[in-house]
């Protein structure tokens, strides 16, 4: 059993699998930490309107937020859940975010929506798992 776990999620369908596997790995007094990482675009040339990057910025915030509110409620009330919402390169912010936090476990789906670039396993899950030095849970959808 797992004290502290990370649950990241990208909003997929693949990510909700996570979920039953999270519950049977958790100790009883154990927290659920999920995480959605959100994009920021950046304007890089005079020709980019920062107003349209600011709108999908937002965008991007919006989506993390409901993708962590949507697998919270698939918890029961009695399971100590901590939702997180944070800016950065997925694979990236993961591994750090299990670092700071001190996870016992990540567990992340083989593939979620950058599913077709990948044949078995999704970009951001393999580099999760070749470069977290934290135990990794691979879900196969």
């Amino acid at each position: 059993m797992f004290d502290k776990i990370l649950l990241p999620t990208d909003g997929s369908e693949f990510s909700e699998h996570e979920v039953e596997r999270a519950i049977k790995a958790l100790s009883d007094d154990g927290e659920i930490i999920i995480l959605s990482v959100a994009k920021k675009l950046h304007a890089n040339t005079p020709f980019h309107r920062k107003k349209d990057f600011k709108q999908m910025n937002k965008k991007f915030q919006r989506e993390a937020h409901e993708s962590v509110e949507k697998m919270a409620a698939k918890f029961d009330p009695h399971v100590k859940v901590r939702k997180m919402v944070v800016t950065g390169i997925p694979s990236d912010t993961i591994i750090d975010v299990a670092e700071k936090e001190d996870v016992d476990l990540i567990i992340i789906s083989a593939s979620g929506k950058s599913g077709l670039r990948r044949f078995f396993i999704g970009s951001v899950a393999e580099n999760v798992l070749k470069n977290s030095e934290r135990d990794v849970l691979l879900i196969h959808n």
